[in-house]
Formats: C-alpha cells, sequence, structure tokens
C-alpha cells in the first residue's frame, strides 16, 4: 500500500487529520485516549503499515525496538511477546526479542546500551537488575515491564500484583475455608514477584483473621512445573494438608495439578488451585485453571507508547519515573 494513501484512507476512516493519525502511529503529539482506539482500529482494519524506510531518512532512527525477556521458554513471556510485537507493528516498528536468563549482567549491559546499535529503544523484563549499577550510565531509552518498582528514571509498567494476590487468596478462603497455601514463594535477592504476591496473599489471611504458617508457603527455587509439583508434594505430606492452594504462576499450578493426579487426589474435589498469569494452557489445564488474568494487550500497549515517547523525547525525563498500571482479572474455571 502507497504510505501517502494509506495515510489519508486510515484519517478518512477514523475521521480525524493526517497529522493525528501520523502522531498516533508514531506515538508523538497530543490526542485523546478514544481518538487513538479508533486511529489504531482503522490501521487494523485496513492493513495499513508507515513507511519506514521514509521515516529512517527523514527522523535518522530505525524504526527497531529491543524486548528483553528472562525466558522465552515460559508461556507468560512468549505470550507477552506476541502482544508486544503485534502493538510495535501497528506503530509502523519492527520488534527484536531476545532472552537474558534473568542474568544482571545481561540487564545491565541492555541498560547500558551495549546492544546493536540500530535499537532505538529498549523494553526489558528485569529479575536481577542493579539499579545502582544502572542508574547513573543508563544510555538507551528504556521502558521497564513487571512486578519491581525500580529507581531508573524511566517509565515502568505493571499491574497490581498485591491486589491480584489478595484477591486471588480471597477467592480461595471464601470457597474453601482457614486452609489455604501458597507455592511459589522465593528467598533470593530480587524475588519480587514473590513479594508482592506473597504480600497479597498475606493481606488475605489478616482480614479473615488468620496468621500466616510458612509451613503453607514452602519455597521453590523457580517458576517451573517441576516446582510446582515438587512444592505441592511438599503440601500433600504435611500432617493438614491445606484446602486450596494459590500458585503465583500458571506454570506452577500445572505442576501442583500434576503432583495431585500422582496422589490419585482431584482439584477442586480435594484440594481447589488457582494460578497466576492465565496463559493459553489454563483454559486446556485438567481441570480448566482459575486464574489472575493480567491485561496483556494493555500492558503491551503501555509499553510500546511509553517508548516512542521516551524515544521521540530523549531530553525530556522526568523527576520521578512514571508507573503505569493496567488491569486485571480474576477468571474463575473449574479448578477453584
Amino acid at each position: 500500500m502507497d504510505a501517502a494513501v494509506g495515510l489519508k484512507e486510515v484519517a478518512r476512516r477514523a475521521g480525524v487529520s493526517m497529522r493525528t493519525v501520523s502522531n498516533v502511529v508514531r506515538g508523538t503529539g497530543r490526542f485523546s485516549e478514544a481518538t487513538r482506539v479508533r486511529v489504531m482500529r482503522a490501521v487494523e482494519e485496513l492493513g495499513y503499515r508507515p513507511n519506514t524506510a521514509a521515516r529512517r531518512l527523514r527522523t535518522g532512527r530505525s524504526g527497531v525496538l529491543l524486548l528483553a525477556v528472562p525466558d522465552l521458554a515460559m508461556p507468560y513471556f512468549a505470550e507477552m511477546a506476541g502482544h508486544l510485537l503485534d502493538q510495535a507493528a501497528a506503530h509502523g516498528c519492527t520488534l527484536l526479542v531476545e532472552a537474558t536468563g534473568g542474568r544482571p549482567e545481561a540487564e545491565l549491559d541492555i541498560v547500558l546500551g551495549r546492544t546493536d546499535p540500530l535499537v532505538d529503544g529498549v523494553i526489558l523484563s528485569p529479575l536481577a537488575l542493579d539499579d545502582t549499577a544502572a542508574a547513573p550510565a543508563a544510555r538507551v531509552p528504556l521502558v521497564l515491564l513487571g512486578e519491581r518498582v525500580h529507581e531508573l528514571p524511566c517509565p515502568h509498567v505493571t499491574i497490581d500484583n498485591t491486589a491480584a494476590a489478595r484477591e486471588a487468596t480471597g477467592h480461595l478462603l471464601a470457597r474453601s475455608g482457614r486452609d489455604i497455601a501458597v507455592i511459589g514463594r522465593q528467598t533470593v535477592p530480587y524475588a519480587v514477584t514473590s513479594d508482592t504476591r506473597l504480600a497479597g496473599y498475606r493481606q488475605a489471611l489478616a482480614e479473615a483473621g488468620i496468621a500466616y504458617d510458612e509451613r503453607f508457603a514452602p519455597p521453590v527455587a523457580a517458576y517451573h512445573r517441576a516446582d510446582g509439583a515438587h512444592a505441592m508434594r511438599t503440601l500433600l505430606d504435611l500432617p493438614r494438608p491445606p484446602a486450596g492452594v494459590f500458585c503465583f504462576a500458571d506454570t506452577l499450578a500445572e505442576g501442583a495439578l500434576h503432583a495431585l493426579r500422582e496422589r490419585g487426589l482431584t482439584a477442586p474435589g480435594d484440594m481447589a488451585v488457582v494460578g497466576f498469569d492465565d496463559v493459553e494452557e489454563a483454559r486446556f489445564a485438567a481441570p480448566p485453571l482459575t486464574t489472575v488474568a493480567p491485561d496483556k494487550a494493555e500492558l503491551a500497549r503501555l509499553a510500546v507508547t511509553a517508548l516512542l515517547d521516551r524515544i521521540a523525547r530523549p531530553d525530556d525525563v522526568p523527576a520521578a519515573p512514571a508507573v503505569l498500571v493496567a488491569g486485571h482479572e480474576l477468571v474463575v474455571r473449574a479448578s477453584a
């Protein structure tokens, strides 16, 4: 499609000016959320893609963004990458994706700009980033994605993990009674997913007048299925196993369900199970998994829009980094 004609067609379909369309797809200028939605709907319906070669000549930017996540084998990160790819494409950008393995040195290299020189900016989901080392020398337009709110002068995109965990635990308490366990507690540095979700679990217990019992929170090394299965076996071996379990990731919940089946037990008959992330596998688990569903599309939109704004205004560094919060909901299925 010819870029100029396409721009006119998008403007006509959305009922706005060509300048407004250009601002929306480039993530620059001022426009309302309703206008952004109309323009992006028209972009999708018409299959419009900006002329990136012309933009590179005009602006000196490559239109290439980088997404760095800990592990693409984890379903949540794979699904988030898909949403971010869609958002980048809607803005006429190319998104490169790489896995850091959660290694602090790899995450620091990205923040310090030791990446492909064609990259205009980075969306990073860090596990072990050292703010002290990164803050004085950060050189690349950066948006952080995940639970931990960093001290770096860049936008941070997240959901309210503590509130989400409190809701999930409250659902289990209402359904299954007092003995509710968690799978996902970690004791390593920067275990912020664990910390924020454990805080929500403990808040729900306190609101119900229940004391926190660490026996009902076995530690895990990682958030893989094997870790969930091992933790569930630990819980099942207690003199009085819990009536329900809140898992801090759907992968942990899948492992927990596997361990229940090993013992000839069922969910929710013998133990209710709730997960977190609402990855596609959760819908097809046996039984289908009740889980917290972050608004992944909104997380991706906020992250890409914030990054393009930083790229367009590199010298406009706020005194305090913006924390952009997407929504979430508890999706109730058969497991709890």
